[in-house]
């Protein structure tokens, strides 16, 4: 089993350095962007059929919690940490990706709706407002995942020693199982 499968498998919140969660968020993102693709195909050759319902869900799912946690975990641990005495292209690359991650919310809340059309069966989506906006969110999350993999992660990890960086994953794995737990109604 490949360290990313084995991550994906145990759950991010079995893993000890923060990076770990950050970059098994990211692979999930990218497999859940293609399984956006492969939902609209499916649209436009079977309507709303069982796969494509399952499709909807599963990015619905993706999309409503851990990419809004990832979000929150950069926000609160990489780019406070990076904006302090940090060099032009620094600040630059941190305020482009806040930036994006209003953007990313802002394209997820006028995609969700139709996937939520489609999970349920419905047939008030509108296929080609999907199609435009979902090229347009993948188009964004995937020049913000290579920025953040390229130069802020490096940055970041540059700047974070062993135990900041530990304490950075028990963090967002504390945070994950309380949503969790509000999830599952405790």
């Amino acid at each position: 089993m490949t360290p990313t499968l084995r991550s994906q498998a145990l759950g991010a919140t079995t893993l000890s350095d923060g990076f770990d969660v950050l970059d098994v968020c990211h692979r999930q993102t990218v497999l859940t962007l293609g399984k956006l693709a492969a939902l609209i195909s499916s649209l436009i050759k079977n309507g709303p059929d069982a796969d494509s319902r399952s499709l909807a869900r599963e990015v619905i799912e993706h999309f409503s919690t851990t990419a809004r946690l990832h979000h929150e975990d950069e926000e609160r641990h990489l780019f406070p940490r990076l904006l302090r005495d940090a060099d032009a292209a620094t600040i630059q690359a941190v305020q482009r990706l806040q930036l994006d991650h209003a953007w990313l919310e802002l394209d997820w809340r006028e995609i969700g709706p139709h996937l939520e059309a489609v999970a349920s069966g419905h047939s008030s989506y509108d296929l080609d407002f999907l199609r435009e906006a979902a090229a347009v969110f993948t188009a964004l999350s995937h020049d913000h995942i290579a920025l953040e993999e390229s130069f802020i992660y490096p940055n970041a990890r540059g700047r974070m020693g062993d135990a900041a960086r530990l304490e950075m994953g028990r963090e967002m794995a504390a945070r994950r199982r309380a949503q969790r737990g509000l999830v599952a109604g405790f």
